[in-house]
């Protein structure tokens, strides 16, 4: 324990605004948070592990009560005995234990009426389950920086992206547990001025979807449809109407038009939130054809064995047994789900003449200025369908067709 003590002064304490855990030594920190917010924190080693609990707010527990709180802690530790249990006063009324799993699922049962959709909730809750499972039964009260930071260390290099998610949904778990009155002290996933100094400086990649080559496009496409299957026909849909996975996995026939060949996504399943209207290609009316629609005109397009959602995975693993012995010269091929939409964009702006705004509005991208959002309205949609069979007509051709894009670019 260190041997300099009382470093902080009561005027330091009330100014103190600096982000981070300021020593006043024997192991007492004033904790401030990015917001503000001041808390008392008592550290220790033992086993090489250091431990951490909460005394209070700077509001409630005054610099002197803090030390004493602090001097009782050491004191305890000298003893073999643990501070987060001898510092609990003794005539409180035994409450529940809530593990930190516990609180997970209220927060996030408080946050499902404002999510986006059922698919971001599951993400949610599947993320925290699959990599904060050592702390998901530990009380929530007991757990400290060190913890998180164990948590995360196994996926901080290899699956960064991931781990950053990871970190940034634990932070929020414990802000709802704060707020309600089920921890003290300053937040331990938070990152400035806590992991940021424990865990390795992360490289962050910047990772682009592999993408099909455009010219490979007519053999693959013709491998693909001598395939059969649910998940080969979700691929199929996917590539022809140049939508995300989730919006084709969720694809409804109420959403359907045939007659007027459109198909109309509704906004809570877009990324960005607002409606997307998709033109649809004679061959894509064929691939919906052959499909089995309910006598009532609706349910799910590409239903699951059980009448469920295709999994997020099974366009991907078909698309990988497609590409097994694929080249494109003499580079074996690499290809991801998402990456079509790339394939098509630039095949778009590589071999015809659309115009920029028409493509990124057939992706669903919101473009920069107001003349170019309007072409993500319906005053773009008859450059788009012209787009759209193209690009059909192009991935069914088993040779690279002559495009006539004057009629996309007009």
């Amino acid at each position: 324990m260190a041997s300099q003590v009382n470093k902080l002064s009561a005027r330091r304490v009330e100014t103190l605004t600096e982000p981070g855990r300021h020593s006043d030594g024997g192991g007492l920190y004033l904790a401030v948070s990015d917001t503000g917010a001041k808390s008392w924190v008592f550290a220790w080693v033992r086993s090489g592990k250091r431990n951490m609990v909460g005394l209070g707010s700077f509001k409630a527990v005054p610099l002197a009560k803090a030390r004493e709180k602090a001097a009782e802690a050491r004191q305890a530790v000298e003893r073999g005995e643990d501070p987060r249990i001898v510092l609990k006063p003794a005539s409180a009324a035994p409450a529940a234990v809530v593990t930190f799993g516990d609180e997970a699922t209220a927060m996030m049962e408080s946050l499902r009426p404002i999510w986006r959709s059922e698919v971001h909730s599951r993400q949610f809750e599947n993320s925290l389950r699959t990599y904060a499972a050592e702390i998901w039964n530990r009380p929530i009260a007991v757990l400290n920086a060190v913890d998180i930071k164990n948590m995360l260390l196994p996926i901080w290099s290899e699956k960064h992206e991931t781990a950053t998610r990871v970190r940034e949904r634990t932070e929020r778990v414990f802000a709802h547990a704060r707020a309600h009155g089920r921890y003290e002290g300053f937040n331990p996933a938070a990152w400035q001025g806590n992991l940021k100094d424990l865990l390795p400086k992360g490289k962050r990649v910047v990772s682009h979807n592999a993408a099909l080559p455009f010219q490979l496009m007519p053999d693959f496409m013709a491998k693909l449809r001598s395939s059969y299957g649910q998940s080969y026909r979700l691929l199929e849909f996917i590539i022809l109407t140049w939508v995300r996975t989730g919006e084709a996995r969720g694809a409804r026939w109420e959403e359907i038009d045939v007659t007027r060949r459109l198909w109309t996504v509704p906004g809570e399943r877009m990324k960005a939130g607002k409606v997307h209207v998709v033109p649809l290609s004679d061959q894509v009316l064929r691939l919906l054809g052959n499909q089995n629609r309910p006598e009532s005109g609706k349910g799910l397009v590409f239903p699951g064995p059980k009448g469920e959602e295709l999994s997020n995975m099974a366009a991907a693993m078909r698309l990988r047994k497609l590409i097994v012995g694929m080249k494109h010269g003499e580079t074996p091929v690499e290809a991801t789900v998402h990456g079509f939409r790339s394939t098509a964009r630039t095949w778009a702006g590589e071999v015809t003449d659309t115009p920029r705004e028409v493509a990124e509005a057939a992706l669903a991208h919101v473009v920069g200025n107001a003349v170019e959002q309007a072409y993500s309205r319906g005053d773009a949609l008859e450059k788009r369908k012209g787009l759209m069979q193209a690009w059909a007509d192009y991935c069914f051709s088993p040779v690279a067709p002559a495009i006539d894009a004057t009629s996309l670019a007009a």
